[in-house]
């Protein structure tokens, strides 16, 4: 489809999806984003749902603002795939060990690694900037400069929630490894300290909701911000970097008489901010679950843990300032879901993916999530589709 518009205080509100079928809560933070005097535009995704400040699948474009709860606490979350020389010729029966392997390699949920991995020791991992990245820690807001021993360790982890790392099969029968994953608790202590900071700013008193408080430019405040945001992109696509290789460090050694390869990674943000310029202006856009979809670039839309995923190629269509989807999108919450949905319904959803099957992800079944043929089908004027993809293992978190 192409978007629907409807009309906001400052801006249209342009919806890659039909706006009957989204919740009144989200629908009220389109418009109340609309409001804000520094913004520019709006797109809405098709995976849109109501989010904390800012709804999930939207695209703010903002001139000289940025608004730090529309990024969100994990700021620099995303995605990272990458197609492998094996097919399911190669994959054994029982997948359990791989599955084992993965996490005994990648700490997942609250962990963290015993020291700080060393990227020099990761077969092809690009080191170069390593060290500059970390020197400019010590720039970051003071109240979280305490954290560098934690940041060290947790770089290289998974997380929980909605973050995974996946073995894959496309329609052709090749294997793709995948992953999910952000600045860990870093990013969310930076992003909650700003988050903080905006809304007691003399300029935020008079806002529709205090969750919208922004940054102007040419402020310290912005300033200050703007070199956080950055770091902490750097450090969700660091992490999601060693994270793959670790990931693929498990699969040379389980498959060893195949010889596995691996072609270049594909990796995106999905909740981040990033200069850009449209209509002759430079903005600030910031894309709290969606991935940029310039025309050439590649992304990755998952959808749940039991239905598959894309990969795809951007568009440029620039009424969605260059923009898609980031998955499938929740249609109810985590709690609804697990008044919903029990552990039977989980290993039902989940047939024939090895993964973990437990209450204590029945909130990430695959029944809490909209439909990804149709999310993806409702932008088809955003990204052309690449490979469809399929579970085998799923590594929650």
């Amino acid at each position: 489809m192409s978007y629907v518009e409807i009309p906001g205080a400052k801006v249209p509100i342009r919806m890659w999806t039909d706006p009957a079928s989204v919740e009144e809560g989200a629908l009220q933070q389109l418009r109340n984003v609309a409001t804000l005097p520094w913004i520019k535009g709006l797109a809405v995704m098709p995976d849109v749902h109501y989010g904390k400040g800012a709804t999930v699948g939207s695209v703010i474009a903002m001139r000289g603002a940025v608004c730090p709860a529309a990024v969100g606490v994990d700021i620099g979350c995303g995605m990272s795939a990458v197609k492998t020389s094996l097919t399911v010729n190669d994959l054994p029966g029982d997948l359990s060990r791989l599955r084992s392997k993965i996490e005994q390699a990648i700490p997942v949920g609250r962990g963290m690694h015993d020291d700080p991995v060393d990227p020099g020791r990761l077969h092809g991992f690009a080191t170069a900037g390593w060290e500059d990245f970390w020197e400019r820690f010590d720039g970051v807001a003071d109240s979280v400069k305490f954290r560098h021993e934690r940041a060290g360790k947790q770089m290289g982890t998974l997380g929980s929630g909605n973050h995974f790392v996946e073995v894959c099969t496309d329609t052709t029968g090749s294997v793709w490894l995948m992953l999910h994953s952000g600045s860990r608790n870093i990013g969310k202590e930076l992003a909650e300290h700003h988050i903080g900071v905006a809304q007691k700013l003399p300029h935020n008193q008079g806002l529709v909701d205090r969750d919208l408080a922004v940054f102007i430019a040419d402020t310290p405040q912005m300033a200050a911000y703007r070199n956080d945001l950055f770091w902490a992109q750097e450090y969700a696509k660091y992490n999601r970097s060693i994270m793959m290789a670790l990931l693929k460090d498990v699969v040379r050694k389980e498959f060893k008489k195949a010889k596995p390869t691996f072609e270049p990674e594909i990796s995106a943000h999905h909740n981040y901010v990033a200069e850009e310029r449209y209509d002759g202006m430079d903005l600030l856009v910031t894309r709290k679950g969606a991935i940029r979809a310039g025309s050439g670039d590649y992304g990755i839309i998952p959808g749940s843990m039991g239905t598959g995923s894309y990969i795809v190629k951007g568009l440029g269509n620039e009424k969605a300032f260059n923009s898609a989807s980031h998955g499938a999108g929740r249609r109810m919450s985590r709690n609804a879901a697990k008044r919903r949905f029990s552990t039977k319904d989980l290993e039902e959803q989940t047939r024939g993916v090895e993964c973990r099957k437990d209450s204590g992800v029945v909130d990430e079944i695959p029944g809490a999530y909209k439909p990804i043929e149709q999310v993806i089908d409702q932008q088809r004027d955003l990204v052309e589709v690449v490979a469809k993809l399929k579970q085998v293992v799923c590594v929650k978190g």
